[in-house]
């Protein structure tokens, strides 16, 4: 079921339903022990499914459905209007900052998350640390037998690195490579210097072929040879080295963003979501997320279960977590709503 409509003060006798169509309500849902999960899609989903909602269902009955894309607006629009298509999401840090500040998600339920079997910096905003992903430039090499793109100065240089671009329909991190492509330092970035960063995006805005929305496209733009280098998460581009394409993933610059799992405001099924969650942010679940897609487990115990050779393709590893742009939550937080507003603007311009 793609979407609940929950009908408020109907009361239907037994007789009626079995006579009648069946109507979906809060009750009902809950007594199926399913929960709905708002997710990516794609590889993503398919990772989850093997890593989280499976195992999960095996070990307590209790039924994932999933929804995709993710979407804020929409975990908004669905709070205030009391019909819920699902019950728990996964999104940005600074994104779940704002929504526990908009009051779009349910406080953590200690009766049923276990604080000793939770690991450092688990909790955040009234959610619990997900994964790491980083969003990196990538590019095909062999598309630049001479050396490819390593700096977002080099992408921005359509000149001595010509082809096709795309960049991720994503205001925040955009403002932030942009940022770096005019000199500014990765761990200087935060707080952004919006105007400066939009007279770069000026700059390249010409040259940008696709501004993709989601990981299925960005690897599609890729594989086909429909761009040359691309804004791209980094899982997505070693699925693609995997398959046999070249292409190369670059660290220095990238942003590395920690995803939590939240629970919506008056979810229908916030109990077995719950119950969930526990679950999936335990060591053994988040290193076989890992393991099939490059995301970096935020348990560190899941790196017990994750190879070396893995693990340096993480986010979460040292040395890539060196060259990055240094995050600020709160003021991505802080900043997000207004900048989103503007770089839709100017897209449309």
């Amino acid at each position: 079921m793609r979407r609940r409509t929950f009908l408020k003060g109907f009361a239907a006798t037994a007789t009626a339903a079995s006579a009648g169509p069946l109507i979906v309500t809060d009750r009902t849902i809950a007594q199926t022990r399913t929960i709905y999960v708002n997710t990516w899609g794609g590889s993503w989903t398919a990772a989850e499914e093997a890593a989280f909602f499976k195992p999960f269902t095996d070990q307590t009955g209790i039924r994932v459905r999933t929804v995709a894309p993710v979407s804020y607006a929409k975990l908004k629009a669905q709070v205030q209007s009391g019909s819920y298509e699902w019950d728990v999401t996964a999104i940005t840090q600074a994104d779940l900052l704002r929504a526990d500040r908009e009051g779009l998600v349910e406080p953590i339920d200690w009766s049923i998350v276990k604080k000793d079997k939770l690991f450092p910096n688990a909790v955040y905003a009234n959610g619990l640390a997900y994964c790491a992903l980083g969003t990196n430039l990538a590019y095909r090499k062999d598309k630049f037998p001479q050396g490819g793109p390593k700096t977002w100065a080099d992408f921005w240089d359509v000149k001595n690195f010509p082809g096709n671009r795309s960049m991720l329909n994503n205001a925040v991190r955009t403002v932030q490579f942009a940022l770096v492509a005019d000199g500014v330092p990765v761990d200087k970035v935060f707080p952004l210097d919006v105007d400066r960063a939009f007279r770069k995006l000026d700059q390249i805005k010409p040259h940008v072929k696709v501004w993709w929305t989601q990981g299925n496209q960005s690897q599609q733009l890729l594989r086909d040879g429909e761009v040359d280098m691309i804004v791209m998460w980094n899982a997505r581009a070693s699925e693609l080295q995997q398959q046999g394409l070249p292409v190369e993933l670059v660290w220095p610059g990238a942003t590395i963003t920690t995803t939590m799992w939240g629970v919506a405001k008056g979810a229908p099924n916030r109990k077995p979501a719950w119950e969930f969650l526990q679950f999936a942010v335990q060591p053994k679940p988040q290193a076989d997320f890992a393991n099939k897609l490059y995301y970096g487990p935020t348990n560190p115990e899941a790196f017990k279960h994750i190879s070396p050779e893995v693990s340096r393709q993480l986010p979460t590893y040292p040395e890539n977590v060196k060259v990055a742009i240094k995050p600020d939550t709160v003021a991505e937080a802080d900043q997000t709503a207004k900048i989103q507003e503007r770089f839709t603007q100017w897209l449309a311009s």
